[in-house]
């Protein structure tokens, strides 16, 4: 690959705050960063920001990629991917490891590495393990380079379904029943052979106090990718099997009946805010709302979401209670269950939700006034106040 078409060191022009756009990575969630970042790319305001893409292959190599957003949408019911937008095959980007230096190195075999110039912030569009999880977080600790979103705590406590409910419950939120399966207790055998018969008799004596359906989720994953709901014992062991492709740690949770209500937080100046809420009506199509009644078919969900004004204060109130328990930075979507005896249960909360144009985090606070271009700028704003390390 020529470097005459490698972004130039910002030094040599005009020096505005360098965005890198890290976007991609090893999660089966590659796909839904990939079209996240596409929308990124399109918000960031270039006479304000210097971008520099670097996407993530599934193998995780780091590789420079076009700056061309509309290659990184569906198409087809298909989402993109990096190794389709990468500029070289053999080529890799290094980030510094030295907190003195910020400076990105490209590299190919047999080609003298080449300077790219300092990176002043991430903003890091990854979603799942090995990216929204703490583990990138940690790296650019490491670095030194400040970032979009929260750190390394926040992070996997987000990521970590079981460890977030921990948390919530100990900060007094309520959360639904859940059971949590290990690997060690699926490859445990019974005295006739029959492996995973403890891990089987703990879900069944769960349905037995909580009833069925079930929902059998990957414990580390998010877009609603590897769920399975449950309507009896005969289709458990698909549905584990299916979870554990994406995570050997399974949660097992309760159904809830009531509705589903979304609540953006973002942080300001003075502190986070909650957006107007949103609701997710259950999708005629589908049973519920899975990945694709999420990002393929596009289940539209109400925005504002018709509540009570007691309603609308109280989830807003809970949404920055559990941003300030997990002690998350920049953004996060937390969602609920609204009860049908009047409660809201916390499901969960997304340290970097789905990001494109379709999703509920950004149409939420475009609801509130705050429209997508300006919302990505304050999250960049946002990042470049904080420091790095302890704080």
């Amino acid at each position: 690959m020529s470097t005459e078409n490698l972004p130039q060191n910002p030094e040599q022009s005009s020096r505005k705050p360098r965005v890198a756009v890290v976007f991609g990575g090893r999660s089966s969630e590659h796909g839904i960063s990939t079209v996240t970042a596409g929308a990124v790319l399109r918000a960031i305001d270039r006479t304000k920001y210097d971008v520099l893409p670097i996407g993530i292959t599934r193998e995780g190599r780091w590789v420079l990629t076009a700056d061309e957003p509309e290659r990184m949408a569906i198409t087809e019911r298909r989402t993109p991917d990096v190794e389709g937008l990468a500029d070289s095959s053999e080529g890799g980007v290094v980030l510094p490891v030295d907190p003195a230096n910020r400076e990105v190195v490209y590299s190919e075999p047999g080609s003298v590495p080449k300077a790219l110039g300092e990176v002043d912030v991430v903003f890091p569009v990854l979603h799942g393990p090995y990216g929204e999880d703490g583990t990138l977080q940690g790296l650019l600790e490491l670095s030194g380079v400040p970032y979009v979103g929260s750190g390394v705590l926040a992070s996997a406590v987000g990521q970590d379904k079981e460890y977030m409910k921990r948390v919530f419950i100990s900060f007094g939120l309520r959360v639904g029943p859940y059971v949590v399966i290990r690997p060690r207790e699926w490859e445990q055998s019974a005295p006739d052979g029959d492996k995973g018969a403890a891990a089987r008799k703990k879900i069944v004596d769960f349905a037995g106090e909580h009833g069925w359906p079930l929902f059998v989720k990957p414990a580390r994953a998010g877009s609603s990718i590897g769920i399975t709901k449950v309507d009896d014992l005969a289709g458990l062991d698909d549905a584990i099997a299916e979870a554990q492709r994406h995570d050997p740690k399974i949660l097992v949770e309760a159904a809830l009946r009531g509705r589903e209500i979304e609540c953006g937080v973002l942080e300001f100046e003075d502190g986070p805010r909650a957006s107007v809420p949103a609701e997710i009506p259950s999708p005629d199509t589908h049973a519920y709302y899975d990945f694709e009644a999420k990002y393929i078919d596009s289940t539209p969900g109400l925005v504002p979401a018709p509540l009570t004004p007691e309603e609308t204060a109280r989830v807003q109130r809970l949404a920055v209670e559990a941003f300030e328990a997990a002690s998350c930075e920049g953004l996060v979507r937390a969602d609920f269950f609204l009860t049908e005896d009047g409660e809201f249960v916390i499901n969960e909360i997304n340290t970097m939700p789905g990001f494109t144009p379709i999703s509920m985090y950004p149409k939420m606070w475009q609801a509130s006034g705050i429209e997508y271009g300006e919302l990505v700028d304050r999250l960049i704003q946002a990042a470049l106040r904080r420091s790095t390390g302890l704080r």
